[in-house]
């Protein structure tokens, strides 16, 4: 019989089609088709005999061939590019048999256009041998670039402390997703307990699934959920960079930390169709990563509160007004907290009775939540036995029996003293319990109070007080100090102590603020322990009395300091019966928010009465100068200075520390004024 051949100009489109089908069939090279979405549609019976799967196990899968778990891609971001471009792109991949064994072979990848759309993608496997080497090589190379990102990553953690640093995480992130926005969203919002039990975004928060959900990003989510939260920032901030044609699906993933979800990791797609989902390879980097960031993140969290906390707690025993009829006194408290650590610095001022005030230094050892306990239990005798009227040797005997029937185990330094008012000056009675001595100043000499000295409270159950008493003649000035001032890493104790009469002796200050600012801009630059002083200095005649208009408070570094502030200026105005109270709230307000939000360091304020007005200063360590603007170009806010230039005269001033004080100075304002 013989063959009869029909010439190819004879043939109609369709028989040519017919036998290129038959051709793909029977070849005996592995071929499979996919969809525009890079899903399997078709394969042949080579493929078939050569992995042992049928069409219907490979798209048993219903997501991309690229994210199919029996396939590993070794250029991702390549194959990414060519199918955005729609153009052919080769690359050794791996396939996963029946048998569970992985063979390398290399994939041919071309667009099948039906006129100017894409209909089909035909793959053709060629299992080479030289394939196993371009595998290997290819696969050390991805190894490398995740190792490396791994670090990235790790490195950009260690250094989150908050929220607000999940961008720079964001950037490293984006390293490893190759034209893919990477958006980590932080979780601390009240969207976290509740909303519909239908969102995927939350379903995803509390552990729906695999902790993975698709999202529509320009899909009409509820107002209020946590979809529409994400959505919502996403378009804001992350998604403006696709391109006008890429499908709007995101994919979103927990971020887990030790015991929670604390945030959701929204990967974008950057280009066209198709490009939606993730390979295997880059979703596990991305669960590796995340895990890492939130389990960083979590504790940051926990450490800020615990922060907070401990600063909240070592601020409320600390006296909130710190004032002696007829003298001039200047207090001041910082806790140096490395770690979630409190110590037990304390400082009291007393009225006992007019004309006597007591007052008290101490140091607990130790600094953690047992110090900050003993000190509290301490400070709370101390007060009693003080405002009795016992001499300061008596109370620190009657607390010695305290502590020795409460079992203490924390010892304690303390100065107990009281001053009375005399016809010629102000007498010091004082007692020592293993503190640092009192420096007193007089004209142009220094002097320790070193009298009166005993064993530390703790270990003075059988040792008897001692008190001494001391002289204090106009002009003289008193400092209370704990160690954190004179101690430092390099410096023994001694040469500290030299240093502070040094600069006690050669302080310029007019008044005890302006002395207590000039030890601080010497001493307190670089302070390695909590500090607590106490200055007072004895006026030299009784119109240099600031008489109770002078307060000065040290102020958290957090939003909280603007209610703190507040209730200082409402107590002062009460006080020194002073006008304008809310205005001067006002002016507070936007003076401490602005070293808050712009500054860095110690953040104290200071009110004085100056001619029946009340002056606000407030220090920080940044030592740029306020500047008046309009306000932020399409923001809320920027008028802060502004709003103070209506109600006060300002200035400014830079402090011996590097840093700046802001000052203003309330006007009077007439009765038929509003605010």
């Amino acid at each position: 019989m013989t063959a009869v051949n029909t010439p190819l100009s004879a043939c109609d489109d369709t028989m040519i089609e017919r036998s290129l089908v038959r051709a793909l069939r029977s070849s005996g090279v592995p071929m499979l088709a996919l969809d525009a979405n890079m899903r399997p549609v078709w394969v042949n019976e080579a493929f078939t005999r050569e992995f042992g799967m049928t069409l219907d196990v490979l798209a048993s899968h219903r997501g991309s061939l690229l994210q199919h778990p029996a396939t590993r891609m070794t250029d991702p971001p390549a194959a990414f590019a060519a199918i955005s471009e729609q153009r052919e792109n080769s690359q050794v991949i791996q396939i996963r048999r029946a048998d569970h064994t992985w063979t390398p072979v290399l994939a041919w990848a071309t667009p099948v256009l039906d006129g100017e759309q894409l209909s089909l993608w035909l793959v053709r496997l060629d299992t080479l041998a030289s394939a196993s080497v371009d595998l290997v090589r290819n696969l050390v190379g991805q190894e490398r670039r995740d190792l490396q990102v791994l670090a990235d990553v790790a490195q950009v953690s260690t250094n989150i402390s908050s929220a607000g640093d999940l961008d720079a995480t964001a950037r490293v992130l984006v390293g490893s997703v190759v034209r893919h926005a990477c958006f980590l969203v932080d979780l601390d919002s009240p969207h976290t307990d509740g909303g519909d039990p239908d969102d995927p975004a939350l379903q995803v928060l509390t552990g729906g699934g695999d902790g993975m959900a698709d999202l529509d990003l320009s899909a009409d989510w509820p107002p209020g959920s946590l979809a529409h939260l994400v959505a919502t920032r996403l378009r804001d901030r992350a998604y403006p960079e696709a391109q006008p044609d890429a499908p709007q699906i995101f994919t979103l993933l927990a971020v887990p930390g030790r015991h929670s979800v604390v945030g959701l990791l929204a990967v974008v797609p950057l280009s066209g169709a198709g490009m939606a989902e993730l390979d295997r390879a880059t979703l596990g980097l991305l669960r590796v990563s995340a895990r890492r960031v939130g389990t960083t993140l979590e504790s940051s969290t926990l450490y800020l509160r615990a922060h907070r906390l401990a600063e909240t707690m070592q601020r409320s025993m600390l006296p909130q007004q710190a004032e002696i009829d007829g003298l001039d006194v200047w207090t001041y408290y910082a806790p140096n907290i490395v770690d979630t650590q409190i110590g037990g610095d304390w400082y009291d001022i007393l009225p006992v009775r007019p004309g006597t005030a007591g007052i008290v230094i101490g140091d607990v050892v130790g600094h953690d939540v047992e110090a900050a306990a003993t000190m509290g239990q301490l400070r709370a005798v101390v007060r009693a036995y003080t405002l009795e009227g016992s001499a300061p040797e008596q109370v620190l005997a009657r607390l010695d029996q305290i502590v020795a029937g409460m079992q203490v185990s924390r010892a304690a330094g303390i100065v107990c003293s009281t001053l009375t008012a005399a016809d010629d000056g102000w007498q010091l009675d004082y007692c020592r319990a293993g503190h640092l001595p009192p420096l007193l100043r007089r004209d142009q000499s220094v002097t320790y109070l070193n009298e009166g000295r005993g064993p530390m409270i703790g270990f003075g159950q059988n040792a008897s007080r001692a008190g001494a008493t001391v002289g204090l003649q106009p002009g003289d000035v008193l400092v209370y100090y704990t160690d954190g001032l004179v101690e430092h890493r390099g410096r023994n104790m001694r040469d500290g102590l030299d240093v502070l009469a040094r600069v006690v002796r050669d302080a310029t200050g007019p008044d005890a603020a302006r002395i207590g600012e000039e030890m601080l801009s010497r001493l307190a630059r670089h302070a390695e322990d909590d500090i607590a002083v106490v200055v007072v200095r004895v006026p030299a005649e009784s119109a240099d009395v600031p008489v109770s208009h002078r307060r000065r408070s040290a102020l958290p570094h957090d939003p909280s300091a603007l209610r703190i502030a507040r209730q200082a200026v409402r107590g002062a105005c009460d006080d020194w019966d002073l006008p304008s109270t809310k205005s001067a709230e006002l002016v507070v307000s936007e003076l401490v928010a602005n070293a808050v939000n712009h500054g860095w360091g110690e953040v104290t304020l200071q009110l004085t009465d100056v001619d029946d007005a009340l002056r606000i200063e407030v220090t920080d360590g940044n030592p740029a100068p306020p500047v008046a603007t309009d306000g932020h170009p399409d923001r809320i806010g920027g008028f802060g200075i502004k709003i103070v230039e209506q109600l006060a005269d300002w200035g400014w001033r830079q402090t011996g520390s590097g840093g700046k004080v802001v000052w203003a100075k309330m006007r009077a304002l007439g009765d038929d004024e509003t605010y």
